[in-house]
């Protein structure tokens, strides 16, 4: 039988070690683990003012849950993750634009949910700065959930569930339109894609570094790319007119929210994350590759009323690509997929 002096000094020692661990900051991992919102180290600061509705775990998985809650729509059906799938970075897959309630076909296509903590303006048209009311627009548009907020509500209080996740969250089970809204927020500030190639790189992870072609196609998109697409996020935020055309609906994109004549035709610049999961490509989803995108810069660009002044110079509109060109800025293009983003368990329907 081992004396007390062998398990005192056994014990001694997993103590001493419990203490080096605490003194290094590491800590066990497993699936549940909590970390919250952590700024990515080589993004910019947030937009979003985490300081009037902190991440917390409770506020995240009662936004997880209502952002998969089908009683946010009129009759039941589909709920935000119908439009927004994981798998796709949060897009609709497979339609040109997006399809709502009763199979009702909407105006655009479903835009990417990422990094959104760094937005300044929401949706492709613009119209909602705050993303706290963001959901609002889905929920009541007639072509979406074609709900009221109100009935929303009143069906997520009468669910058994949800007033324990609200008590969880914010301290009482009362289902008010501001704890609503911020739990739906708590989830979106999650969906940070901040782990593609490009990322490692850029953060210089050991053994990662780009291709010859990669590199050359970096170079090409700092070039001709980045005054729309800035990095990190690669978007700048703005809204642009990119020479699509005029649709056979007339979308005017940001004129509809501003009435000012200069916004006519423009949209938003969406970020070039995840491209190999988002397509079709545009706010009306119009190019179903990324061949079709870069070509219309080449060669399509139309010279419709307020066309950015970038695709318009030295008596050329659009951007001069060659062959070449293309297949390189595709090679760097493709660094920006984030495989770790479309599969993160933290983020699927639980």
């Amino acid at each position: 039988m081992m004396n007390s002096k062998y398990w005192i000094s056994l014990l001694s020692i997993a103590l001493c070690l419990l203490a080096c661990k605490k003194e290094n900051g590491l800590k066990e991992e497993t699936i549940d683990s909590w970390v919250g919102f952590v700024k990515p180290v080589h993004f910019p600061e947030p937009v979003y003012n985490l300081k009037n509705n902190p991440v917390t775990k409770e506020g995240f998985e009662l936004g997880r849950a209502l952002f998969n809650e089908p009683r946010l729509s009129r009759n039941n059906t589909i709920n935000c993750a119908s439009c927004h799938i994981q798998s796709s970075a949060f897009t609709q897959h497979g339609h040109d634009v997006s399809h709502g309630i009763d199979d009702r076909l909407g105006t655009r296509n479903s835009p990417p949910i990422m990094n959104l903590a760094w937005n300044k303006a929401f949706m492709w048209g613009g119209g909602v700065f705050d993303l706290d009311l963001q959901p609002i627009t889905p929920i009541t548009t007639h072509e979406e959930m074609d709900e009221t907020l109100e009935n929303v509500l009143k069906k997520i209080g009468a669910t058994a569930k949800y007033p324990p996740m609200f008590k969880a969250a914010f301290g009482s089970e009362e289902v008010t339109t501001s704890r609503f809204m911020k739990a739906l927020s708590q989830f979106m500030l999650m969906c940070i894609s901040s782990n593609s190639k490009y990322d490692k790189v850029l953060r210089k992870d050991p053994g990662v570094s780009f291709t010859e072609e990669e590199q050359a196609g970096y170079l090409l998109f700092k070039e001709k790319c980045a005054s729309c697409h800035a990095e990190p996020l690669f978007t700048d935020g703005s809204f642009r007119n990119n020479g699509l055309g005029i649709s056979p609906i007339n979308d005017q994109g940001l004129y509809a929210a501003t009435l000012i004549e200069t916004d006519r035709y423009k949209f938003k610049v969406p970020s070039l994350r995840n491209l190999q999961y988002t397509a079709p490509y545009m706010h009306d989803g119009r190019f179903l590759s990324l061949a079709g995108v870069l070509e219309h810069y080449n060669s399509e660009v139309q010279a419709t009323p307020n066309l950015d002044p970038l695709l318009n110079q030295n008596g050329r509109r659009g951007i001069a690509l060659s062959s070449s060109d293309k297949a390189k800025l595709t090679a760097f293009l493709n660094t920006l997929n984030d495989t770790d983003f479309i599969n993160n368990p933290l983020l699927a329907e639980q």
